[in-house]
């Protein structure tokens, strides 16, 4: 089977509202499912590739902090 994973994940959740895609993101994190791990990384992926300079650097500098805490 030929699936692509981030259409079928932007598919599933492009007409969500931001309550939504957030139930969806915090679910995925407390179920803690290796299975959930490409379909939060495609989400990440959207909003990397929509984010300015400024916003980009925002989220580094979080992942940067937050991985120093892990």
């Amino acid at each position: 089977m030929n699936l692509d994973l981030r259409k079928a994940v932007i598919h599933n959740v492009s007409g969500d509202t931001q309550k939504q895609l957030e139930d969806t993101i915090v679910d995925a994190i407390q179920r803690g499912e290796e299975k959930m791990l490409p379909g939060l990384g495609v989400l990440f992926e959207v909003i990397w590739n929509n984010a300015d300079a400024n916003e980009k650097k925002m989220m580094l500098e979080t992942l940067e902090h937050g991985l120093k805490q892990a």
